[in-house]
Protein backbone atom coordinates (compact mmCIF):
# COMPACT_ATOMS: atom_id res chain seq x y z
CA UNK A 1 0.00 0.00 0.00
CA UNK A 2 1.28 3.41 -0.69
CA UNK A 3 1.65 5.98 1.67
CA UNK A 4 -1.26 8.64 1.47
CA UNK A 5 1.06 11.37 1.69
CA UNK A 6 2.44 10.31 -1.85
CA UNK A 7 -1.06 8.99 -3.55
CA UNK A 8 -3.27 12.04 -2.63
CA UNK A 9 -2.61 15.93 -3.78
CA UNK A 10 -1.62 17.56 -0.11
CA UNK A 11 -0.18 20.87 0.21
CA UNK A 12 2.22 19.92 2.26
CA UNK A 13 4.04 21.60 5.24
CA UNK A 14 7.62 21.54 6.47
CA UNK A 15 7.47 21.13 10.51
CA UNK A 16 11.29 20.98 10.76
CA UNK A 17 12.42 24.01 12.36
CA UNK A 18 12.49 24.91 15.59
CA UNK A 19 11.41 28.13 15.37
CA UNK A 20 7.88 27.19 14.69
CA UNK A 21 7.43 25.58 18.49
CA UNK A 22 6.68 27.79 21.73
CA UNK A 23 8.00 25.70 24.79
CA UNK A 24 6.69 25.17 28.65
CA UNK A 25 8.74 23.51 31.80
CA UNK A 26 11.93 21.50 30.99
CA UNK A 27 11.00 21.12 27.00
CA UNK A 28 13.98 22.22 25.25
CA UNK A 29 15.50 21.96 21.73
CA UNK A 30 17.48 18.92 20.48
CA UNK A 31 19.40 18.25 17.26
CA UNK A 32 17.82 16.36 14.33
CA UNK A 33 15.07 18.61 14.55
CA UNK A 34 13.49 17.43 17.68
CA UNK A 35 12.37 18.83 20.71
CA UNK A 36 12.84 17.10 24.13
CA UNK A 37 9.82 16.57 26.53
CA UNK A 38 11.07 15.38 29.40
CA UNK A 39 14.84 14.16 30.55
CA UNK A 40 14.93 11.25 32.19
CA UNK A 41 14.48 12.87 35.73
CA UNK A 42 11.38 12.67 38.23
CA UNK A 43 9.01 15.57 38.17
CA UNK A 44 8.95 16.92 35.14
CA UNK A 45 6.80 18.48 32.94
CA UNK A 46 7.38 19.96 29.10
CA UNK A 47 4.97 21.32 26.78
CA UNK A 48 6.04 21.91 22.85
CA UNK A 49 2.70 24.20 20.86
CA UNK A 50 3.60 24.84 17.21
CA UNK A 51 2.83 28.57 16.13
CA UNK A 52 0.65 28.04 13.18
CA UNK A 53 -2.90 27.16 14.41
CA UNK A 54 -4.49 24.33 12.65
CA UNK A 55 -7.50 24.88 10.17
CA UNK A 56 -10.85 22.41 11.34
CA UNK A 57 -12.18 22.82 8.32
CA UNK A 58 -9.71 21.03 5.83
CA UNK A 59 -8.34 17.69 5.90
CA UNK A 60 -4.69 17.04 7.24
CA UNK A 61 -2.63 14.72 8.48
CA UNK A 62 0.13 15.14 10.75
CA UNK A 63 3.22 12.56 10.84
CA UNK A 64 6.00 12.69 13.41
CA UNK A 65 7.89 10.66 15.68
CA UNK A 66 7.78 9.75 19.55
CA UNK A 67 10.07 8.29 22.22
CA UNK A 68 8.76 7.39 25.36
CA UNK A 69 12.37 5.90 26.93
CA UNK A 70 14.24 3.08 27.54
CA UNK A 71 12.80 2.04 30.67
CA UNK A 72 10.07 -0.47 30.81
CA UNK A 73 8.98 0.68 34.60
CA UNK A 74 9.27 4.60 33.58
CA UNK A 75 6.55 6.54 34.04
CA UNK A 76 4.89 8.81 32.53
CA UNK A 77 3.83 9.12 28.90
CA UNK A 78 3.24 11.53 25.98
CA UNK A 79 -0.21 13.24 25.05
CA UNK A 80 -0.93 14.73 21.34
CA UNK A 81 -3.05 18.24 21.67
CA UNK A 82 -5.57 19.68 19.76
CA UNK A 83 -7.41 23.18 22.08
CA UNK A 84 -8.33 26.28 22.72
CA UNK A 85 -8.10 26.98 25.72
CA UNK A 86 -8.16 30.70 26.30
CA UNK A 87 -4.22 30.45 27.81
CA UNK A 88 -3.64 29.75 24.77
CA UNK A 89 0.60 28.53 24.34
CA UNK A 90 0.90 28.63 27.84
CA UNK A 91 -1.86 26.07 28.49
CA UNK A 92 -1.13 23.28 31.03
CA UNK A 93 -2.19 20.43 32.88
CA UNK A 94 -1.29 18.48 35.83
CA UNK A 95 2.27 16.39 35.88
CA UNK A 96 2.50 12.83 36.56
CA UNK A 97 -0.30 10.50 35.73
CA UNK A 98 -1.83 13.33 33.59
CA UNK A 99 0.64 13.82 31.53
CA UNK A 100 0.78 17.72 31.74
CA UNK A 101 -2.58 17.61 29.71
CA UNK A 102 -5.44 16.50 32.12
CA UNK A 103 -6.66 16.91 35.35
CA UNK A 104 -6.37 13.89 38.29
CA UNK A 105 -10.05 13.44 38.96
CA UNK A 106 -12.52 14.54 36.04
CA UNK A 107 -14.91 16.67 38.84
CA UNK A 108 -11.62 18.10 40.02
CA UNK A 109 -13.03 21.29 37.45
CA UNK A 110 -10.65 23.40 39.67
CA UNK A 111 -7.26 21.51 39.10
CA UNK A 112 -4.94 22.69 35.99
CA UNK A 113 -6.22 21.13 32.49
CA UNK A 114 -6.23 21.95 29.06
CA UNK A 115 -9.72 22.50 27.99
CA UNK A 116 -11.73 22.61 25.30
CA UNK A 117 -9.63 20.44 24.09
CA UNK A 118 -9.02 16.66 22.75
CA UNK A 119 -5.77 14.20 22.93
CA UNK A 120 -4.38 11.48 21.83
CA UNK A 121 -2.40 9.38 25.14
CA UNK A 122 0.78 7.25 24.73
CA UNK A 123 0.53 6.42 28.72
CA UNK A 124 3.36 3.72 30.25
CA UNK A 125 2.76 3.75 33.80
CA UNK A 126 -0.64 2.51 35.53
CA UNK A 127 -2.59 4.58 37.37
CA UNK A 128 -5.75 2.99 38.75
CA UNK A 129 -7.32 6.82 39.40
CA UNK A 130 -7.52 6.51 35.19
CA UNK A 131 -8.46 3.47 34.66
CA UNK A 132 -5.24 2.75 33.10
CA UNK A 133 -4.51 -0.87 32.81
CA UNK A 134 -0.99 -2.28 33.78
CA UNK A 135 0.46 -2.50 30.26
CA UNK A 136 1.33 0.38 27.97
CA UNK A 137 -1.76 2.17 26.02
CA UNK A 138 -3.07 4.72 24.13
CA UNK A 139 -6.47 6.20 24.35
CA UNK A 140 -8.45 9.28 22.80
CA UNK A 141 -9.38 11.80 25.51
CA UNK A 142 -11.46 15.09 25.96
CA UNK A 143 -11.49 18.45 27.33
CA UNK A 144 -9.08 17.67 29.81
CA UNK A 145 -10.03 14.60 31.34
CA UNK A 146 -6.97 12.06 31.82
CA UNK A 147 -9.67 9.32 32.88
CA UNK A 148 -10.26 6.91 29.63
CA UNK A 149 -13.23 3.96 29.57
CA UNK A 150 -11.17 2.10 26.45
CA UNK A 151 -8.07 2.00 25.07
CA UNK A 152 -5.72 0.26 22.67
CA UNK A 153 -3.08 -2.16 23.05
CA UNK A 154 -2.83 -4.17 20.28
CA UNK A 155 -4.20 -6.75 22.30
CA UNK A 156 -1.17 -7.45 23.90
CA UNK A 157 -1.03 -7.43 27.75
CA UNK A 158 2.70 -6.71 27.85
CA UNK A 159 2.22 -4.04 25.26
CA UNK A 160 5.66 -2.04 25.85
CA UNK A 161 6.80 1.40 23.59
CA UNK A 162 9.23 2.30 26.09
CA UNK A 163 11.49 0.35 23.95
CA UNK A 164 14.35 2.78 23.00
CA UNK A 165 12.61 3.15 19.28
CA UNK A 166 11.11 5.94 17.58
CA UNK A 167 7.88 5.71 16.69
CA UNK A 168 5.71 6.69 13.78
CA UNK A 169 2.54 8.49 14.82
CA UNK A 170 -0.05 10.05 12.66
CA UNK A 171 -3.21 11.98 13.00
CA UNK A 172 -5.81 13.01 10.45
CA UNK A 173 -9.33 14.79 10.79
CA UNK A 174 -11.57 14.61 8.24
CA UNK A 175 -14.36 17.62 8.35
CA UNK A 176 -16.32 16.21 5.34
CA UNK A 177 -16.77 12.77 8.16
CA UNK A 178 -15.92 14.58 11.06
CA UNK A 179 -13.20 11.21 11.58
CA UNK A 180 -10.59 11.49 13.20
CA UNK A 181 -8.12 8.52 12.66
CA UNK A 182 -5.14 8.47 14.99
CA UNK A 183 -2.58 5.27 13.55
CA UNK A 184 0.76 4.09 15.50
CA UNK A 185 3.67 2.14 13.27
CA UNK A 186 1.04 1.99 10.58
CA UNK A 187 -1.74 0.68 12.61
CA UNK A 188 -5.08 2.28 13.65
CA UNK A 189 -5.16 2.84 17.48
CA UNK A 190 -8.23 4.78 17.13
CA UNK A 191 -11.00 6.17 15.17
CA UNK A 192 -14.07 7.97 15.70
CA UNK A 193 -16.63 10.59 14.82
CA UNK A 194 -16.94 13.74 15.97
CA UNK A 195 -18.16 17.29 15.57
CA UNK A 196 -15.16 19.20 16.65
CA UNK A 197 -16.43 22.48 15.76
CA UNK A 198 -19.63 22.36 17.55
CA UNK A 199 -19.04 19.86 20.15
CA UNK A 200 -15.61 20.45 21.67
CA UNK A 201 -14.52 23.96 20.09
CA UNK A 202 -18.04 25.92 20.23
CA UNK A 203 -17.54 26.89 16.78
CA UNK A 204 -14.06 28.12 16.49
CA UNK A 205 -12.17 26.32 13.34
CA UNK A 206 -8.80 27.59 14.43
CA UNK A 207 -6.73 25.86 16.85
CA UNK A 208 -3.84 25.02 18.50
CA UNK A 209 -2.16 21.98 18.79
CA UNK A 210 1.55 20.72 20.37
CA UNK A 211 2.39 17.49 22.66
CA UNK A 212 2.50 17.79 26.59
CA UNK A 213 4.02 15.14 28.53
CA UNK A 214 5.30 14.59 32.33
CA UNK A 215 7.05 12.11 34.87
CA UNK A 216 6.49 11.64 38.72
CA UNK A 217 8.30 9.35 41.32
CA UNK A 218 9.61 7.30 37.74
CA UNK A 219 10.82 9.04 34.73
CA UNK A 220 11.64 8.54 31.49
CA UNK A 221 13.57 10.53 28.79
CA UNK A 222 10.31 11.13 26.39
CA UNK A 223 10.49 13.70 23.17
CA UNK A 224 9.27 13.86 19.34
CA UNK A 225 10.42 14.57 16.23
CA UNK A 226 8.54 16.12 13.81
CA UNK A 227 8.01 15.29 9.96
CA UNK A 228 5.46 16.61 8.25
CA UNK A 229 1.90 18.15 8.09
CA UNK A 230 0.01 18.28 4.92
CA UNK A 231 -3.22 19.16 4.17
CA UNK A 232 -6.03 18.73 1.52
CA UNK A 233 -8.65 20.67 -0.20
CA UNK A 234 -11.71 18.62 0.68
CA UNK A 235 -13.13 18.20 -3.32
CA UNK A 236 -9.64 16.49 -3.53
CA UNK A 237 -10.43 13.91 -1.00
CA UNK A 238 -10.53 10.31 -2.22
CA UNK A 239 -13.34 8.59 -0.01
CA UNK A 240 -12.60 5.09 0.68
CA UNK A 241 -14.45 2.59 -1.29
CA UNK A 242 -17.29 -0.33 0.01
CA UNK A 243 -13.99 -2.74 0.72
CA UNK A 244 -12.14 -0.55 2.69
CA UNK A 245 -9.28 0.80 0.23
CA UNK A 246 -8.95 4.25 -1.22
CA UNK A 247 -10.34 4.37 -4.82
Amino acid sequence: MQRLLVTLPFILISLLSHAQFELMGTANFMSGNCILLTPDVPYSEGLAYHNAKLDLTRYFEIEFDIFLGRKDEGADGITFVVHDDPREYKAYGTWGECMGYGRWSPNAYWANSITPSIAVEFDTYQNLQQNDPMYDHIAYLENGVSFHKTHWNNNKNDFNIEDDFLHDFRFSWDPSSQTITVKLDGMVVYQGKRDLVNDIFNGETSVIWGFTASTGKKSNLQYFCLRNLAYQPLENLIQPSSNGKAD
